[in-house]
């Protein structure tokens, strides 16, 4: 039996097949980068910025605020510009109001007019009165005083002796008052 076993052993080996070839070691793992600072600049630069960007802004809107306040403001409107759109408003109530009414209303934004553009008391006078004052003055011509007492007589027969007036007559003492304002002459 020894003697089988040498020649088991003696016997060459049968060829053994080809080996893999070796993989190729793996790549090296690096150690994690520490943080990059991506400010470039330093904390106190940064501070010292954003500070002087506040001032300005601050800075900015206290001139705004300042030139607000103390813009200038729109000029109130004149007695001419405030006696056309009373005219104009009433215009829409020819119709509807009658005569009587409506000679009362014109003859108000009328007097209200000469009030306030010439410093007169139009108001609260009769007309004989203001037609006096107005022959007093410089400041009409004989057109426009004329004018005005067509009107203010015009308006006087309608309010005081009750004549029998329609809407035209209304028309027409709305037009007289709306030349006269505008300074047109009849």
């Amino acid at each position: 039996m020894i003697a089988a076993l040498l020649a088991v052993l003696a016997t060459p080996a049968p060829a053994a097949a080809p080996a893999p070839p070796a993989a190729p070691p793996p790549p090296e793992i690096k150690d994690i980068a520490p943080p990059l600072d991506v400010w470039p600049y330093p904390l106190w630069m940064t501070l010292a910025a954003a500070a002087l960007a506040l001032l300005i802004l601050g800075t900015l809107v206290w001139l705004f605020f300042r030139w607000w306040k103390n813009r200038p403001a729109t000029p109130p409107p004149t007695p001419r510009e405030l006696a056309l759109g009373s005219l104009e408003q009433l215009r829409a109530q020819v119709a509807v109001l009658e005569p009587y009414a409506f000679s009362f209303a014109v003859s108000d934004v009328l007097r209200a007019y000469i009030g306030g553009q010439f410093g007169l008391h139009a108001r609260e006078q009769t007309s004989v009165e203001f037609l006096s004052e107005i022959s007093r003055t410089g400041r009409f011509s004989d057109d426009d005083r004329s004018l005005l007492a067509k009107f203010l007589v015009h308006c006087d027969m309608i309010k005081f002796a009750r004549i029998d007036a329609t809407s035209a007559d209304s028309a027409q003492l709305l037009d007289s008052a709306v030349v006269f304002v505008r300074g047109g002459r009849a």
